[in-house]
């Protein structure tokens, strides 16, 4: 039976995989807000949100539903209380240690406390209910404000634990989908992530994710949007093109949709225009939570399924499908709710479970055992030893198939020349007493 690693054992193991992911931040230029270019102070109303109108389906969807009984999580720097835009919260938390308990305080600088209120209103934002208004994607939706804390927001509570704590947060508060508008700007993640997403599939949560933008620096999609199940959204401009500066590539990514000239609510109120997979993030959120709200039963496989298998491919895509710069295409939830699509059983943006099988394991079988010899795990049968610890050693095969059955030749082989040198040596003693 294989022992349980000791206390101190797994506090150093904590403390080298919180060390690595803090290393791995650090160099790479620690965690990024995906804005592309600052908000500037212009007059926006729906007229602007070219989004609704054009190619995304998002009036063919309204005709079903405007997300009535789904529920958004926006991990981000806040909501803001006062607008009616944000009337759809309904609840919310603070991870980071510094923020109010609700998660309605927004966080960090001035280019970040605004972020998390611009990323809900694209979402699911009211509006005021006149035609000319700003509004969400799904603005009949419950949204749940979940405050993190970025460097510059003096966080008391390593970032990444914030997320691990906020998706626990999200999932056993009712979310449908969860939205990540930030990268660390690698793929790697600390290993403590892989039991909150987790978590999240398991529980049928949905957690969608900017793929990144060249202009803050990001050059290739960054976790979360690395990790398998989560549905990355890379961003296009207007006509439609990959973004120069508000998108970046990357196998993972899942769809497109506009992260250039979007129009958001601040905190206080007020309408600005910004850019960025920050915005194109939240546009998808909403579509799933559209698609949650048209089917309830539906599991989290095949919303996503849904969404990929009709996105409408570009024509810079051709026939590469997915891309790493659009996916599978530009994201139209008209379609997605109304056309046939065939079930599927598993994620198709992977399986993080697998993921964790194949990859978790090599890390594992790479740790020093510990000194203390009352510690030593036992060794396991012949049948479960691992052929990689070193080439040099037998593995299982080895000493069945060969080691073995050569010993018994060898010691057969053995017995026969014994045999026949003692018989040649009594041949002789009677040669010679005749």
């Amino acid at each position: 039976m294989t022992q349980r690693p000791s206390s101190r054992g797994r506090l150093r193991t904590r403390a080298r995989n919180l060390a690595r992911a803090a290393a791995v931040i650090a160099t790479t230029g620690a965690l990024t807000l995906l804005v592309a270019s600052p908000a500037a102070a212009v007059t926006v109303d729906r007229s602007t949100q070219y989004w609704l109108d054009s190619g995304y389906g998002v009036q063919q969807a309204w005709k079903t539903t405007k997300g009535k009984g789904a529920v958004i999580a926006v991990m981000d720097t806040g909501i803001g209380k006062g607008p009616a835009d944000f009337s759809g919260v309904t609840g919310g938390t603070d991870v980071s240690g510094v923020g109010s308990a609700d998660g309605r305080t927004p966080l960090g600088s001035e280019e970040e406390k605004n972020h998390g209120s611009w990323v809900a209103s694209l979402a699911a934002g009211r509006g005021d209910g006149t035609d000319k208004e700003l509004i969400g994607i799904a603005p009949e939706a419950s949204l749940l404000a979940i405050s993190i804390g970025f460097p510059s927001s003096g966080a008391t509570v390593p970032f990444i634990d914030q997320v691990a704590t906020g998706i626990h947060w999200a999932v056993d508060n009712g979310a449908d989908v969860i939205n990540m508008s930030f990268s660390t700007n690698t793929k790697d993640w600390d290993p403590s992530w892989d039991e909150a997403f987790k978590y999240a599939h398991d529980n049928g949560v949905i957690i969608v994710a900017a793929a990144g933008n060249r202009g803050s620096g990001t050059e290739m999609v960054g976790a979360p949007a690395t990790i398998p199940g989560v549905l990355t959204v890379a961003g296009v401009d207007k006509a439609t093109k990959v973004s120069e500066g508000a998108s970046t590539e990357g196998i993972t990514i899942g769809v497109s949709a506009p992260s250039e000239e979007l129009s958001g609510v601040s905190a206080d109120g007020s309408r600005v225009q910004w850019a960025g997979t920050s915005g194109a993030s939240p546009i998808v959120a909403g579509m799933v939570a559209l698609l949650r709200s048209a089917y309830p039963d539906m599991d989290a496989n095949n919303i996503i399924n849904r969404l990929i298998k009709t996105a409408h491919p570009t024509d810079d895509q051709g026939n590469e499908i997915p891309s790493s710069d659009y996916g599978y295409g530009l994201a139209n939830i008209g379609d997605a709710i109304d056309k046939d699509i065939e079930t599927v059983k598993s994620n198709p943006m992977g399986s993080l479970e697998e993921w964790i099988k194949v990859n978790r394991r090599a890390d594992a079988e790479n740790v020093k055992p510990p000194q203390d010899t009352s510690k030593v795990k036992a060794l396991p049968p012949l049948d479960e030893a691992s052929s990689s610890v070193n080439p040099l050693f037998p593995t299982a095969d080895t000493v069945r198939y060969v080691s073995v059955p050569a010993a018994l030749l060898l010691g057969a082989g053995t017995l026969i020349a014994l045999g026949a040198i003692g018989a040649t040596r009594h041949a002789k003693r009677v040669a010679r007493k005749k």
